[in-house]
């Protein structure tokens, strides 16, 4: 499945409104464990994001990281590994808030 883009047809959306080209990314499987274990700024090879990422395969890991370079997500540098783009930084940033209101909505539904 090649990676959402906005304008072209996405999961739950025919139109591709951006929105929903964003949800249909964010909603793949592993995209978001990515991004928290290169959250902090720091490069991550291949290998040690697998480690980090704990369990996914190299196949899927490849995809992954396709999908986010290809949304400008994420970005390889030359003998350092994987990190987030500004865009990616400031997409994590805007999840924050959604985290805190996971983690109150999680103490309330114990």
């Amino acid at each position: 499945m090649p990676a959402p883009k906005p304008g072209k047809p996405v999961r739950g959306s025919k139109t591709g409104r951006p929105i929903m080209a964003l949800l249909d990314l964010l909603g793949r499987r592993w995209v978001l464990r990515i991004g928290w274990e290169l959250h902090d700024g720091r490069a991550l090879s291949f290998r040690a994001l697998q480690l980090a990422c704990g369990g996914v395969s190299p196949t899927v890991l490849n995809q992954r990281l396709r999908d986010l370079r290809d949304a400008d997500l994420v970005e390889l540098l030359d003998g350092e590994g994987y990190r987030l783009t500004k865009d990616g930084e400031v997409l994590l940033e805007m999840l924050a808030p959604l985290d805190q209101w996971a983690k109150r909505w999680a103490r309330k539904t114990k």
